[in-house]
C-alpha cells in the first residue's frame, strides 16, 4: 500500500503520437521511458522520486503489455546491480533511488559499471534531495558522476524538457558505452505541466532473447587486466564520444539577451529559479527572455569546453550559478577558460551562497550583487516597456513575444530579517510522529524505563522512529544509515553495567540491517538491545510494501515475518511484541531485555499497522458503511477536566498531537487542563501512558456510534436517565454544604 495510488493518472501513459500529455513531472518520466524502448526498470523508494516507483507499481499492467520488467529492489545496490543486464546485451535500462544516500549504498555497483561500460543505454533516475526541505545530510550528486566518470543530466525542470532528458540519456550512454544519471530536484519531480507524447515503444531486444542467446566478453569483466585499460578507454574513447554527441545534439541551451558584455552560466535544474529572480530585478518577462544572455547546462558533467569558451567569449564578467558545496563546475570553468587565454572574469560563489539551496531570493540577491559590480545600469527599478525581445539560439529556436510589461523591483530594508522576525513570534515546531503512530508508545516506554534504569546509549536509524531524538522523548545520540542502527552501535561491544541500545525498523532491518546489524551482533556476541520496528510497511518512504507487510501483493511476496529472519541469523534472546501501544509491556520487556543475565544480542520486535495506512485502509470503508446506513463505531479519547490536574505529564511521556491542552473552566485551576481535540484516531495511547507512568485517572474512551439501532438508542436514554440521576444526587449535596 503506497502512500497515494496512481491508478487514474497512469492511463495516460498509454496515449499515443501527437496527443498531449498533461500531469506531473514524475509521470512524465515514466512516459519517457515507455517512449525510449526500456526495457527494464528497478529502484528503491525515497524522497523526492518515492511516487516513480509507485507510478511504475500502478502501471504494472501497463508495462506487462510493452515487455518491460519492474522491480522493487530491496536497496539501491540491488538497483544499481541490475543494470548489469545493459553490460552486454543492447537491452535499455533504467534504475531510480533517493541521492546522495542512495547513491552512496549503490556506489560498490555504479563504480563496477562505469568500468567495465555498457552496450545497452543504462540510465539513473536520481531524487537529488538538497536543501531545506531535504530529510538527508547535504550532499551532492556531483561528485560520484566524477569519481566514476558518469555523464550526469540536470535538464530545464519542466516536462517537455525531462522527458526529452530521458530520451537523451539512453542515446547518450549508447553513443559513449557509459551509465548516464539524471538528475532531479524536487520541484522537478512535482511539476505539473505538458506536452506532446510518441508511441511507446517496446523493447527491441528484450530479456528473454538474451538469455535464449548469452553473450560473454570478458573485456567488459572488472578483473586486471581488463580494469586497467578501462580507465583509459573512458578518458579516450568514452569521453570524445560522448562530448560529440551533447554538441552534436545540443543538449546545453544558448537564449541570447540584447546585452552582449555579460552572461549567465546555470545548471538547467535551477532554470526556473533564475528567470523568476530575472522577472523580479526587471531583466525577463514572463515568457522566459531574459536580456542577459544565459547559457543553461543540460548537461553538468562532463562540461563542453568549446561551448564555455564561445559563450565566455568577448564579455565582460561571466556569473555561474552553481547551487551546493564544492563549487566543482566554477573550479573546472576557471580551468577552462585560463587554459584557452580568455580573460573574461567568472563570479559564482564570491555573490552567491557557498552553501544552500538557491531558492529564488538566493538567487536575485546574488544576481544584484553581481550586477552592481558589473554592470549597474542594468538595475533600474522600472524597466521601460517595449524593450527589444530577447531572440533564442537554442536547439529549441523558441519564438516568444517581446517584453512590454514594467516590473518594479522591491529592496529590503537594511538590517530587516523576515525569518528571524517570524523565528521570534512563532514557536519552533520540531517533527514529530503523526497522530496514532505506533512507534510513540515504544519510545514512551523506552523513556519510563530509563528512568527506572538510568539513561543508557541508544543509536537511532533512519526512518518514522527516527523523530524520537526530537522532544519530547529526546532519545538517541547518533544515526548513521539506514538500517545502520545496530551496526552504528558495534564499538560499544564492552563490559558495561549499562547495555547499548539500538534502534531500526522494518524497512532498514530488511535494506541493510538483518546482515550488516543483526547479523553483525551475532557473529560478535554483541550484548545490547536491538529494537525492531514493525509497522507493516516502508512507511518513511511512503508506505511501500516489503517482505514483512501483511497484505497481499499479487507481484510480490509478502508477509515473511522478520522474527524468523533474526532466528535464521542465530538470536536467541527474541520478543515480539504484536501491540506496541501496551506501554506497560513494552516497558516491561525493555527493562527486561536491559537486566537479563542470558548474553548474546537480545532482540525486540515491536510490531503494529502504521496508523496513516490503516487510516487510508479504513476510512473510506468507515464512511461508505455510515453512507449505505449500516452500523458504524468510531472509537475517540477524552480528559475529564474535573479529573485531570493540570501538571501534563501525560503530553510529556506522549506528545501526541491530538493531544494538547485547554482552559480547566474552574476558577480553583489556574493551569490548563490537558485535553484531545477532533484529530484523535482512537489509537489509545495516551490512556495506556497513563496507565504505565501511573498518572491521574483522567482519560476515558467514547464510541461513538453512527446509524445507531433500537438498542443503541434505549442504551443511550438509559445511561443518560441514570447520569442525570447521579448529577441531580451530586447537586443535592453541593446545595446542602453550601446552606
Amino acid at each position: 500500500m503506497a502512500e497515494r495510488s496512481f491508478k487514474k493518472e497512469v492511463q495516460q501513459l498509454r496515449i499515443g503520437a501527437g496527443e498531449e500529455f498533461r500531469g506531473e513531472g514524475i509521470l512524465a518520466v515514466t512516459k519517457g521511458l515507455l517512449q525510449s524502448g526500456v526495457g527494464y526498470v528497478a529502484g528503491y523508494q525515497g524522497s523526492p522520486i518515492s511516487h516513480l516507483m509507485d507510478v511504475l507499481a500502478d502501471a504494472q499492467e501497463i508495462l506487462d503489455e510493452l515487455g518491460v520488467h519492474f522491480e522493487a529492489s530491496a536497496s539501491e545496490a540491488t538497483a544499481a546491480a541490475t543494470l548489469a543486464a545493459s553490460v552486454m546485451y543492447p537491452i535499455r535500462g533504467a534504475v531510480t533511488w533517493k541521492s546522495t544516500v542512495g547513491t552512496n549504498v549503490a556506489s560498490d555497483a555504479l563504480a563496477n559499471l562505469a568500468s567495465g561500460g555498457v552496450t545497452g543505454g543504462a540510465l539513473i533516475i536520481v531524487g537529488e534531495d538538497y536543501g531545506e526541505g531535504s530529510s538527508i545530510m547535504q550532499e551532492r550528486t556531483h561528485a560520484f558522476a566524477m569519481k566514476s566518470q558518469i555523464w550526469l543530466l540536470d535538464p530545464r525542470p519542466n516536462l517537455e524538457s525531462m522527458v526529452k532528458a530521458v530520451e537523451d540519456g539512453f542515446q547518450l550512454s549508447e553513443a559513449s558505452n557509459t551509465p548516464v544519471i539524471l538528475q532531479l530536484r524536487i520541484r522537478g519531480c512535482h511539476v505539473h505541466g505538458r506536452f506532446i507524447a510518441k508511441d511507446n515503444q517496446r523493447p527491441p531486444f528484450s530479456l528473454r532473447e538474451a538469455l535464449e542467446n548469452p553473450v560473454r566478453d570478458v573485456s567488459r569483466i572488472v578483473l586486471p587486466p581488463a580494469s586497467f585499460l578501462h580507465e583509459h578507454e573512458k578518458i579516450k574513447s568514452r569521453w570524445p564520444a560522448a562530448v560529440k554527441f551533447i554538441k552534436e545534439k545540443q543538449l546545453n541551451e544558448l537564449f541570447d539577451g540584447d546585452d552582449k558584455d555579460i552572461g549567465l552560466i546555470l545548471q538547467g535544474g535551477l532554470y526556473n529559479g533564475v528567470i523568476r529572480a530575472l522577472q523580479l530585478l526587471g531583466l525577463a518577462d514572463n515568457f522566459g527572455n531574459s536580456r542577459i544572455p544565459l547559457y543553461v547546462m543540460n548537461v553538468t558533467y562532463p562540461i563542453i569546453d568549446d561551448e564555455v569558451q564561445a559563450f565566455c567569449q568577448g564579455k565582460k564578467a561571466v556569473l555561474l550559478i552553481e547551487e551546493g558545496q564544492p563549487n566543482y563546475i566554477e573550479q573546472n570553468l576557471h580551468t577552462i577558460l585560463r587554459r584557452a587565454g580568455i580573460a573574461t572574469i567568472l563570479s559564482g560563489k564570491d555573490y552567491l551562497p557557498m552553501a544552500g539551496e538557491y531558492t529564488t531570493v538566493a538567487i536575485r540577491d546574488g544576481l544584484q550583487g553581481f550586477l552592481t559590480a558589473c554592470k549597474p545600469e542594468l538595475l533600474p527599478s522600472i524597466t521601460p516597456a517595449n524593450e527589444p525581445a530577447a531572440a533564442s539560439m537554442s536547439v529549441s529556436q523558441a519564438v516568444r513575444p517581446p517584453i512590454t510589461e514594467k516590473v518594479i523591483t522591491f529592496q529590503r530594508k537594511p538590517g530587516s530579517s523576515p525569518v528571524n522576525d517570524l523565528a521570534q513570534a512563532v514557536p519552533a515546531r520540531p517533527a514529530g510522529f503523526c497522530t496514532g503512530c505506533p512507534e510513540r508508545p515504544v519510545f514512551s516506554a523506552l523513556t519510563l524505563a530509563q528512568q527506572k534504569l538510568g539513561d543508557h546509549h541508544i543509536a537511532c536509524d533512519i526512518g518514522c522512529h527516527l523523530f524520537s531524538i526530537l522532544p519530547p522523548f529526546n532519545l538517541g545520540a547518533t544515526t548513521m544509515g539506514y538500517g545502520l542502527g545496530a551496526s552504528s552501535i558495534a564499538a560499544f561491544n564492552v563490559p558495561s553495567s549499562k547495555r547499548p541500545i539500538s534502534i531500526m525498523g522494518d524497512g532498514g532491518f530488511w535494506h541493510n540491517g538483518l546482515a550488516s546489524g543483526v547479523g553483525n551482533a551475532v557473529f560478535n556476541k554483541y550484548d545490547g538491545v536491538i529494537i525492531i520496528i514493525d509497522n507493516y510497511y516502508s512507511a518513511a518512504t511512503g508506505g511501500q510494501d516489503i517482505l514483512s507487510s501483511r497484505a497481499g501483493n499479487t507481484h510480490r511476496s509478502t508477509n515473511n515475518p522478520i522474527e524468523n529472519a533474526v532466528r535464521g541469523v542465530g538470536v536467541k534472546w527474541l520478543r515480539t511484541l504484536d501491540r506496541t501501544y501496551d506501554v506497560a509491556k513494552v516497558q516491561a520487556t525493555i527493562e527486561e531485555a536491559l537486566t537479563t543475565s542470558e548474553k548474546g544480542p537480545k532482540v525486540i520486535i515491536a510490531q503494529s499497522e502504521c496508523m496513516l495506512n490503516k487510516q487510508r485502509r479504513e476510512k473510506p470503508l468507515f464512511n461508505q458503511a455510515v453512507k449505505s446506513g449500516q452500523r458504524a463505531i468510531k472509537e475517540r479519547f477524552g480528559v475529564d477536566p474535573d479529573v485531570c490536574t493540570g501538571d501534563h505529564a501525560c503530553i510529556r511521556l506522549s506528545g501526541c498531537p491530538s493531544l494538547t491542552v485547554k482552559d480547566s473552566g474552574d476558577p480553583l485551576k489556574e493551569d490548563p487542563v490537558a485535553h484531545i481535540d477532533n484529530s484523535c484516531v482512537g489509537c489509545g495511547n495516551c490512556g495506556e501512558v497513563a496507565h504505565a507512568a501511573v498518572l491521574c485517572p483522567s482519560f476515558y474512551r467514547a464510541d461513538i456510534v453512527h446509524n445507531p439501532s433500537r438498542w443503541d438508542k434505549f442504551m443511550a436514554r438509559m445511561r443518560g436517565r441514570f447520569i442525570h440521576y447521579l448529577q441531580s444526587r451530586r447537586n443535592a449535596r453541593l446545595n446542602e454544604y453550601s446552606l
